[in-house]
């Protein structure tokens, strides 16, 4: 959610901080804005996309060489050039951007109207440049110690970065519980929400970390303290991301350049870590808390959206081969219910983007009980990352659309290596069925580009159901939890309402909604309860229903059933979520675009949800 860009140094930084921000449109927006100092403040802002903010911009002076810019994802206030960011302290002088949500900001507004301050939107982030002026005039203190002083004061999550005409070399950044990352170039500096809009310029990188306050002086070294005081030294790391990941490489949109990745992202997830013909599956991320994991008697996951439904597919994969019982829970339920965790507890922690707030704030509380807490992130360096014990990076690469895919497949791939490794340590799958799994996963990433050549067919599928108004999609076993993917896919980005279920509740309840306009995609392979699945579909003939079935190659019985069929290689069932997603993904991406969908950038939603 939310973007944020920043430079200083000897270039000009319009160009700079504007393809910044194209390059964070796929966190989801709907406002931008800008800030540059050249003698005076010139600050440019308007909702819509960036896009208009550079059109805005044409005619005026865009100079300067220290900038910071903004694109909004609207949490206090509309989406409108009065809400947008930056934002202005009253004086004029200061010029702040922000991530995150200020909880006690209207008890501070109320403070500083009582002081003679006056606002000029609706946005929690006013109110912090506001205080953040007003303790630097009455405290009499530089910008960086009233920001850290202005920071003890507030209860909530950002980043924030802030600028001042009075110090045109100095910008001075925080954060808590939104990511912040600086660049450090040849004698400048760049700050932004992630690595995407950095990577072009260097590959040496400072994550700041939560209640940390960063100086940023062009000619100086980079400065860190805590918002307690304390001197930080910066760590510097290495980028492993390039350019051309986020180029569309030829693909009309970057959500189906990643559906087409999904063969080298998924062998990217097993690469040094599975080996069919050694018979071994090694984890070098968790691989001291292995002991653990195979003593544990519970395994929770947390994790939302998509993230959500890979760890129902890892609750699937524990059970069945490992034989430890698992739970998955929403993470932002999770945090509120006043769970029961206890030291022996092992708590997996699943996000794409590794910044999301409710699972950071769900790790926080299960730490807090003594669990052990393993993450399964894609983003190096995140809040995840560095708030878990240990953990395992997905390796997928960047992953720009807004609808996740690839980064689906992964997690799911990572959570078969750990439920293999599982089972293997406490003995519950035999040798010859651990090396028969092994083998077959390691054919995955080649099942999956077969399954890809489905894409016309899918495409021509599409045609028939731009107009639907709904969608069933069901599943059994580890189909489930397929079908509700395919569901929140379908709705992410075409705009289409659907639903995923289990295939024997259709009977309870959504039956009902069965009828000659209902589209109902099973997803009806040979492993399994694959009987039970051809009744399912029986049910839905019987009343009329439109059958789009997802079956095994060579599949006779169902066809004779389903209005059309989508055919996917043959597979063990612990492994049919990793193709039997790929047509859904598909069919999703085709009816958006044909709906004129923006499918990169689906409405009101945001990659990196960091906020509550």
């Amino acid at each position: 959610m939310c973007g944020i860009v920043g430079y200083v140094g000897p270039k000009e930084a319009f160009p700079i901080l504007m393809k910044g921000l194209y390059r964070l449109e796929y966190r989801g927006y709907d406002s931008a804005g800008i800030a540059l100092i050249n003698g005076k403040l010139n600050m440019y802002k308007t909702s819509g996309k960036v896009s208009d903010l550079e059109s805005h911009v044409k005619d005026k002076d865009t100079t300067g060489t220290i900038g910071i810019a903004h694109t909004r994802w609207a949490t206090h206030g509309e989406p409108n050039n009065q809400n947008a960011h930056p934002h202005l302290s009253q004086s004029g002088n200061l010029a702040i951007i922000h991530n995150g949500i200020i909880e006690n900001y209207a008890s501070i507004k109320e403070e500083l109207k009582k002081r003679g301050y006056t606002f000029n939107s609706d946005t929690d982030t006013e109110v912090l440049i506001q205080l953040i002026e007003d303790i630097k005039i009455n405290e009499k203190v530089p910008l960086e110690e009233a920001v850290r002083i202005a920071l003890n004061q507030v209860v909530g999550a950002y980043a924030i970065v802030i600028l001042s005409k009075e110090d045109p070399d100095l910008l001075v950044a925080a954060r808590k519980g939104s990511p912040l990352v600086v660049g450090i170039g040849d004698n400048e500096f760049f700050l932004a929400s992630d690595a995407t809009p950095i990577v072009e310029f260097t590959n040496e990188v400072v994550y700041i970390n939560d209640e940390e306050v960063v100086t940023i002086r062009k000619g100086e070294k980079l400065r860190i303290k805590t918002i307690k005081n304390k001197v930080k030294t910066p760590y510097i790391q290495t980028l492993e991301m390039n350019l051309s990941q986020l180029e569309k490489g030829g693909f009309e949109h970057f959500m189906l350049k990643e559906i087409f990745e999904q063969p080298t992202s998924i062998q990217d997830s097993m690469r040094g870590r599975l080996n069919a013909k050694e018979g071994f599956v090694k984890l070098g991320g968790i691989s001291d808390y292995e002991q653990k994991l195979m003593n544990a008697k519970r395994i929770i996951i947390i994790a939302c959206g998509t993230s959500w439904h890979a760890g129902l597919v890892g609750e699937y994969l524990f059970e069945d081969l490992a034989r430890t019982s698992v739970e998955v829970e929403y993470a932002s339920e999770f945090r509120y219910r006043n769970p029961i965790l206890t030291e022996n507890d092992i708590v997996i922690a699943i996000s794409q983007s590794g910044e999301t707030a409710d699972t950071l704030a769900a790790i926080e509380l299960a730490k807090s009980k003594g669990a052990t807490i393993i993450g399964i992130c894609n983003v190096v360096g995140s809040s995840i990352a560095r708030a878990t014990h240990a953990g395992s990076y997905t390796h997928a690469g960047p992953e720009i659309g807004v609808a996740s895919t690839k980064a689906f497949t992964a997690q799911v791939t990572v959570l078969a290596l750990m439920a293999l490794r599982t089972a293997q340590m406490k003995g519950t799958i035999s040798k010859s069925r651990f090396h028969q799994l092994l083998s077959e996963l390691e054919l995955i990433p080649e099942k999956v580009r077969e399954t890809l050549k489905v894409d016309e067919q899918v495409k021509e599928l599409a045609k028939m159901f731009i107009y639907a108004r709904n969608f069933l999609y069901l599943g059994r076993g580890y189909n489930f939890p397929v079908a509700m993917e395919g569901a929140l896919k379908l709705k992410e980005i075409s705009y289409i309402h659907a639903e995923g279920y289990p295939a024997a509740e259709m009977k309870h309840g959504p039956i009902a909604l069965i009828d000659r306009e209902m589209p109902v995609v099973v997803i009806a392979t040979n492993k399994g309860t694959y009987d039970k699945v051809i009744s399912n579909i029986q049910e839905v003939k019987a009343r009329k229903g439109k059958i789009i079935a997802i079956v095994t190659k060579g599949d006779k019985e169902v066809k004779k059933l389903a209005d059309y069929i989508l055919e996917v290689p043959e597979t063990e069932e612990q492994f049919v979520p990793l193709v039997a997603t790929i047509p859904l993904q598909l069919l999703a991406y085709h009816i958006a675009v044909m709906r004129d969908c923006d499918v990169d950038q689906p409405r009101n939603l945001a990659k990196s949800v960091t906020v509550e």
